[in-house]
């Protein structure tokens, strides 16, 4: 089959069969009768000659051929799309436009309240929506267009163009009446210890591991921000980064401890696509979230 043989809204339309795994959801999704969808359908199959989609519970699951043409077919429409952005201004004072951003909780406590206060300033019409994706889904998000940038500590998204934020350190974070923990505790006071552990901040069960207390934990929760409610009122210790302990510590219920340990401080960047590099929007954002929270260099530290 030649390029000239396809009618380019098929593509469309496969595309939002792919992604929706349903004809009536994809027809909704692109405005169109379900009649009109399954049309097009049929003749991109003749076109194809592979049935491409087959019925399944719920709606339709693509065979090995759309699995294969789909990773090329979102490639396209990206490009396409990112063409199309970049060819037009972006003014923030003016935009209409929905930017997606992966944060974990805590970067969300960090990052979401200085970000939305020059929003909506700078570009009252721009709206933010925050995902917490796992690791590994972080770049093929960013370069099919799912997010527009990621922020924080992410290990293994190395294809990504970063640039760095700020360094941040491990503490321990106990209530301030804790009968055990110190300022600056020995791995011996460590090891007296009970922890919570965060699931989705994976690096902080590393640490507990490399620090051989992974037997010291006694409760693992999804989230950061129920840590306050359970650390104060049991004993339980919990380690985290040091702004969010700084957050959590503020009016004095909280101890905040600097273990003497070695481990190295963690680099929190702002990541996205080579794909997004000329969007106007994408590049806006980056900008202003650059601007917001990178930190200068220190002294003897080469900068990004």
């Amino acid at each position: 089959m030649h390029i000239r043989d396809l009618d380019l809204n098929l593509i469309r339309v496969f595309d939002a069969i792919y992604r929706q795994r349903s004809v009536s959801r994809a027809a909704e999704a692109l405005g169109l009768s379900q009649p009109a969808v399954s049309q097009a359908l049929t003749r991109l199959r003749l076109l194809i000659k592979d049935a491409l989609f087959i019925r399944a519970a719920g709606g339709v699951q693509p065979t090995a051929a759309a699995d294969a043409l789909a990773h090329s077919v979102q490639q396209a429409m990206l490009l396409l799309e990112q063409g199309l952005h970049a060819s037009a201004s972006f003014d923030p004072a003016e935009a209409r436009r929905t930017f997606r951003i992966h944060m974990s909780d805590i970067g969300e406590a960090e990052f979401l309240p200085g970000l939305m206060q020059r929003v909506r300033v700078d570009a009252p019409g721009v709206r933010i929506e925050t995902h917490q994706l796992d690791y590994a889904q972080i770049e093929e998000a960013l370069d099919a267009g799912k997010i527009d940038v990621a922020f924080g500590y992410l290990p293994g998204v190395e294809k990504t163009v970063q640039q760095r934020l700020f360094m941040e350190r491990y503490v321990v974070l106990a209530r301030a009446d804790h009968p055990v923990l110190t300022a600056r505790p020995s791995q011996g006071v460590l090891e007296r210890l009970d922890f919570v552990v965060v699931r989705h901040h994976t690096e902080t069960a590393k640490v507990l591991d490399r620090l051989s207390l992974s037997a010291k934990v006694r409760l693992s929760i999804p989230h950061f921000m129920v840590i306050p409610a359970i650390v104060g009122a049991t004993d339980l210790a919990v380690v985290l980064p040091l702004r969010i302990a700084r957050k959590f510590a503020q009016g004095g219920r909280f101890r905040i401890a600097r273990p003497r340990w070695s481990i190295g401080e963690i680099p929190i960047a702002l990541h996205w696509s080579r794909r997004a590099e000329d969007d106007p929007g994408v590049r806006w954002l980056r900008r202003l979230a650059i601007d917001l929270f990178r930190e200068p260099a220190r002294r003897g530290e080469i900068g990004d």
